[in-house]
């Protein structure tokens, strides 16, 4: 088990940029897109550089997030959006980067593979350079949630960061799929970013007319047809679905911009439901307090106890 250290406490950036390109999944434009190091409490922040300035910058924050039908779309106050930010945001924050700026000249992050394994792998590869700023983190003290007929999210106390997915679908490729997981580099990496994203064959002409799907493949997405999976080489998990759904979510959720010491629970949750939990959290202080991360895995136990403490006023 790896131990904690005092630079993971810090906050980090990429040593140098990083370069990919490909597909947007719905728009089915072709782009390029680059991360950069950025200085520290810079966040994630989007530039679209085939727009003009200082209109094309569009922080990746929650409540920046302007569509949540199928992926989660970011936009600013001029209209500018970026499509599909989910897995990239995933990779970056599971991976440790806390402060990234991402050039895109085009309104969608490419597809790749449909997961966020690529990301993950170049993020690894490249490796992160430590900052003299440090990692926040909201302490859950009391339990908090959303819900939408039958689907629900919520987040509870709890020591450290963790997730719960459940899903029920009636398809039988997929039916009822449960994943529970410490939120951490190595689990993320080797057990979750690889899960590709999915859809069904039914839905493809609808999703076209709408405009939706444009760039979608079985070379970037799982294709359920009949209540089987239509892909030649099958799954690459048993329970990639639901495995799939936990790498929206933590995506989703790295958008409130610091670390969350709690446990999210989704249950049949996408990405309105992650987004509209961000916006009920933010506006129920009294459910949380802000420290900094080391505080909060340190002395979690005296944030619990004490029913005073609030910790920072979180800047929106």
């Amino acid at each position: 088990m790896k131990q904690t250290t005092h630079t993971d406490y810090l906050q980090h950036t990429l040593k140098q940029p990083i370069h990919f390109i490909g597909r947007g999944l719905h728009t089915g434009k072709h782009v390029s897109l680059t991360l950069h190091p950025a200085a520290p409490d810079t966040g994630y922040v989007f530039c679209r550089t085939d727009l003009q300035p200082p209109y094309n910058v569009v922080p990746a924050r929650w409540m920046t997030v302007t569509e949540t039908r199928l992926s989660t779309t970011i936009g600013n106050n001029h209209g500018v959006t970026v499509t599909t930010v989910e897995h990239l945001v995933a990779a970056l924050f599971a991976c440790g980067v806390d402060n990234c700026h991402i050039e895109i000249d085009g309104p969608e992050i490419p597809i790749m593979d449909g997961s966020a394994k690529p990301f993950v792998e170049q993020i690894i590869a490249i490796g992160t350079e430590t900052q003299k700023k440090k990692r926040m983190a909201l302490v859950m003290k009391e339990e908090l949630w959303v819900n939408e007929g039958n689907a629900s999210a919520g987040i509870m106390p709890f020591p450290e960061p963790w997730m719960d997915m459940s899903i029920d679908f009636k398809s039988k490729a997929i039916g009822q799929q449960n994943i529970s997981v410490k939120l951490d580099q190595k689990n993320f990496s080797d057990y979750i970013c690889a899960a590709r994203t999915f859809g069904f064959s039914e839905h493809v002409e609808t999703m076209k007319t709408l405009g939706l799907a444009q760039g979608g493949s079985m070379r970037n997405a799982i294709l359920v047809e009949n209540d089987m999976v239509a892909n030649p080489e099958g799954l690459r998990f048993d329970n990639e679905f639901v495995r799939h759904k936990m790498v929206d979510a933590v995506g989703d959720l790295a958008l409130l911009g610091v670390h969350i010491v709690g446990r999210f629970v989704g249950n049949r949750s996408g990405h309105r439901l992650n987004n509209q939990l961000l916006r009920k959290l933010m506006y129920k202080e009294d459910t949380w307090a802000l420290t900094t991360l080391e505080d909060a895995i340190v002395n979690w136990d005296q944030i619990m106890e004490d029913p005073a403490r609030q910790g920072w006023q979180f800047e929106f």
